[in-house]
């Protein structure tokens, strides 16, 4: 089970092994690399860990503890920290110690004989789990898992239907009935014959919204926690760098890397061969905007160009990473493998979006909480609005985008939210096997937002929707990519927008100092405004995505049909899927989304029957 994950950690491998318990680990050496062997244990060895992830804080933690009269055998592991915060503070050690990081590690209390599963706040690490027989068996991945012969292999029908929605698998669900996911927040207790009992140290919480924040007190606090959260995650025994793609988000985390050491920053940023038009347009700007930004802040910059057949070359590797269907954004994988070249650790940009809001449900949300309200008052169409009805429809202002939105727009948030998938539900009843419908169950008729708005906490339209994606898009798709991706690689990536004190702040200001007058990220924006350019700051978002859509109607398209044609009989209809290859025949992109959702599952449902 170990080795199927050794690109997890290459540098070493350990194991404890009693009459009740086995535990094995790969370790990706960053902090403490002599004395930092795993499994860890505390001083009489009654307590034992294997972690996956970094405490950031854990020198503040240690002398603590130390200060409490708990015993250390490493000279500075961060790991060692874990057993005796658990010791001291029991089994909410994460929430009562406040420890700041990213973790999915196991605690073995063989005082108590029972195994405690943890997994950091936003997810950003993953742990899977399976229940066989009257055992439990957990890993990092779910690759590592499949190897134990007791866990079956059965798909999860059900969860495979939202991923033709959401383009990934939700948690604690995933593409296998058998293997379960621990949800972020999250830690699991299992006791022989007593079974599992899942607790929360930590829940998204959008309550109270501070509403007596003035506008420059929270530049500064949020400058400040920004600031400070980059700062730790630059602590490391390793060489490390940063994303720096061209953006906002991974700017402002090199600038303020930049103020914080004396040497240059590694700097790495993703480019495309292709002709600068298109979908390339944006691409190409964003290598122009990473070197002026590399120039401007004199870090040592590096750059990769990748075709478009190297990315279909390696989709069966990326596809393998998730261990599931995927099809969201895989350009963290070519990266990487840059990354690797040169340092061990990078810090990137990545939850900034789902904190601040530039997504086009979050563009949606307050323009169409307007416009509903302003259909009441009788009012059809932007001729009959006023122009300070208008204003509050920005940016969907234009007669195009107006169309659009309107075209979408419910009172329901669920609704509105769910007409944004990749398919829709009747799409899906035509597409699929009527086998594949009936195994899916009560997946096919539910809509998976509505769960999420009625656990939600936030009381503005705008923040309303942010949450959804931090319950759903964050932790099930944006940080599987990063973490699967550049792990693949033995890279481990942080991302200081995820420190917990920045997204509880965050979480708490009002929905209109995110987007405001349709300025996306605005208060994020104006605390970085003296740090970075001003187009920059006003550069439309680009997104860290790759060109498929582009390749697939050029020189993917003949690749993208053959693996249309492979797609398995016994989930689609073979028909409803010529349907779609005729559409993109035609040079249609509006199934663009749908075709390569299909090609992704097609590439894992072969890697799966092998």
């Amino acid at each position: 089970m170990t080795d199927s994950i050794i690109h997890r950690g290459p540098d070493d491998e350990g194991f404890y092994e009693s009459e009740f318990v086995s535990l094995g680990m790969r370790r990706l050496s960053i902090v403490d690399l002599a004395t930092g062997h795993q499994p860890i244990s505390n001083e009489d060895r009654t307590i034992w860990t294997v972690f996956n992830g970094e405490i950031y804080n854990y020198a503040g933690l240690r002398k603590n503890l130390e200060g409490r009269g708990h015993k250390f055998s490493t000279d500075h592991s961060d790991t060692e920290v874990v057993v005796h915060l658990y010791e001291e503070f029991g089994d909410e050690w994460p929430r009562i110690a406040g420890v700041n990081g990213m973790f999915g590690l196991a605690i073995w209390d063989a005082r108590k004989s029972r195994l405690l599963l943890y997994r950091d706040r936003s997810g950003k690490k993953p742990l899977y789990y399976s229940v066989v027989d009257h055992d439990i068996v957990f890993a990092s991945e779910i690759k590592a898992l499949l190897y134990h012969p007791a866990v079956s292999k059965d798909i999860d029908h059900g969860a495979l239907f939202n991923y033709f929605l959401m383009k990934n698998t939700s948690a604690p669900n995933t593409a296998f009935k058998a293997v379960k996911q621990v949800l972020p927040g999250s830690y699991m207790v299992w006791e022989e014959n007593k079974g599992i009992d899942v607790k929360f140290y930590w829940k998204l919480d959008f309550t109270p919204t501070n509403k007596d924040i003035t506008e420059e007190e929270a530049i500064k606090y949020l400058y400040d926690l920004l600031s400070d959260s980059v700062a730790v995650r630059m602590n490391c025994d390793v060489p490390y760098g940063a994303y720096l793609s061209g953006g906002v988000d991974s700017s402002a985390v090199v600038a303020l890397m930049n103020a914080n050491q004396h040497a240059s920053v590694k700097t790495f940023c993703l480019g495309y061969e292709d002709a600068s038009e298109g979908q390339f347009k944006g691409k190409t700007q964003d290598v122009e905007y990473a070197r002026m930004m590399a120039k401007m802040l004199g870090t040592e910059h590096h750059e990769y160009i990748i075709s478009a057949g190297q990315f279909a070359e390696s989709m069966p590797d990326i596809v393998s990473a998730f261990d599931e269907p995927f099809s969201g954004t895989v350009s963290t994988f070519f990266l990487s493998t840059l990354i690797k070249q040169h340092v061990k650790v990078a810090l990137s940009g990545d939850g900034a979006d789902e904190l601040f809001g530039s997504y086009l449900s979050h563009r949606l949300a307050v323009p169409i909480e307007n416009w509903e309200r302003i259909k009441n008052m009788g009012k059809k169409g932007l001729a009959d609005l006023s122009e300070e009805e208008v204003d509050t429809l920005k940016p969907f202002v234009s007669p195009e985008r107006f169309a659009f939105m309107s075209s979408v727009s419910e009172t329901d948030l669920p609704a509105w939210r769910y007409s944004l998938s990749v398919f829709k539900k009747d799409e899906l009843k035509e597409l699929l096997t009527d086998d594949f419908l009936e195994a899916a169950g009560e997946a096919v008729d539910g809509n998976p937002y509505s769960s999420l708005v009625s656990i939600g906490t936030a009381s503005d339209a705008l923040n309303k929707v942010l949450e959804i994606d931090q319950r759903e898009l964050l932790p099930n798709q944006v940080l599987p990519f990063v973490d699967r991706l550049s792990m693949a690689h033995s890279v481990e990536v942080r991302c200081p927008y995820l420190d917990y004190r920045i997204v509880e702040f965050v979480n708490r200001l009002p929905g209109g100092m995110k987007i405001k007058n349709g300025v996306e990220k605005y208060i994020h924006k104006k605390a970085l405004a003296n740090m970075l350019p001003a187009d920059l700051l006003s550069r439309p978002k680009e997104g860290f995505v790759q060109p498929i859509y582009s390749w697939m109607h050029s020189s993917l398209k003949e690749w993208i049909k053959d693996r249309l044609v492979c797609l398995p009989g016994q989930v689609f209809d073979r028909s409803r899927v010529s349907r779609y290859m005729a559409m993109l025949d035609s040079g249609d992109t509006s199934v663009n989304a749908k075709i390569w959702n299909l090609v992704c599952f097609g590439i894992w449902w072969e890697l799966s029957a092998k």
